[in-house]
């Protein structure tokens, strides 16, 4: 999504192992990992306020997971493309954290008010679909 419809590449110049590294992290690394969170989550994040819940939940999402999860793409990808981690770091991550704060506590908020345990990753993947299409355009573009 991000190679066609925002950096319109077209198909002659896909790159299909960019494409691979989305789709391996996303299936063998973030969707065990946010499963295993939001049950995490669900199960140890009890407060007798329930709007306070939601909000120790989403804060605990946003300062542990989405810190962590920022760094481990971030870094996996530099590995995968055979570049150094550090310096994918250094040039991305603060501005994706950034961006990602901007974002994910609204959605968060509402998937964990509204949506049931069993779909909480299902929205996430919804939403990612173009919250991955600006990652894979920072990661490609370095930070510039």
């Amino acid at each position: 999504m991000a190679q066609q419809g925002v950096e319109r590449r077209g198909l002659a110049k896909h790159d299909l192992a960019r494409t691979s590294r989305m789709a391996l992290y996303g299936g063998c690394i973030f969707g065990p990992a946010a499963t295993t969170w939001f049950k995490f989550l669900q199960n140890r994040v009890r407060l007798p306020n329930k709007n306070a819940e939601i909000l120790a939940r989403v804060g605990l999402d946003q300062v542990v997971f989405a810190s962590t999860n920022m760094f481990v793409f971030l870094s996996s990808m530099a590995l995968m493309e055979g570049s150094d981690p550090k310096k994918k770091l250094d040039s991305t991550y603060k501005m994706a954290l950034q961006k990602n704060w901007l974002v994910w506590p609204w959605v968060q908020l509402i998937n964990f008010k509204f949506v049931p345990l069993d779909h909480r990753v299902l929205v996430v993947n919804v939403i990612s679909l173009g919250w991955n299409c600006y990652l894979s355009y920072l990661n490609s573009q370095g930070g510039k």
